[in-house]
């Protein structure tokens, strides 16, 4: 198991725009195949930085999950919608894995 998380630049005068697509997925990623843990937006301090966090069993596992995000009609619709409305400035995205699990297993 790997842990997806994506960090964010958001445009700080379109949070809620940020929080729509959250939402959005919050509904198509589960559908699609991966474990999400959720998607923050910013709350105090920095008012650009938000993160989308998910579990995906491999990389392999990743590639095709993407596959069916980007066919699957609310992720099509969800892509969309950032590219129209332009909040998300910068994604970076960084594959994890757990090294904390008891006895070192996974």
């Amino acid at each position: 198991m790997i842990t997806c998380f994506i960090r964010y630049e958001i445009d700080p005068f379109k949070k809620e725009e940020f929080a729509t697509y959250s939402r959005n997925w919050g509904e198509a990623i589960p559908r699609c195949g991966a474990d999400l843990i959720g998607y923050f937006g910013p709350h105090e301090g920095s008012a650009t930085t938000a993160y989308g966090v998910y579990n995906i069993d491999s990389l392999a596992a990743y590639e095709a999950y993407r596959a069916r995000l980007a066919a699957d009609p609310l992720g099509r619709e969800n892509y969309a919608f950032a590219r129209k409305e332009r909040f998300i400035l910068r994604e970076d995205r960084i594959f994890l894995k757990n090294v904390s699990v008891p006895g070192g297993r996974d």
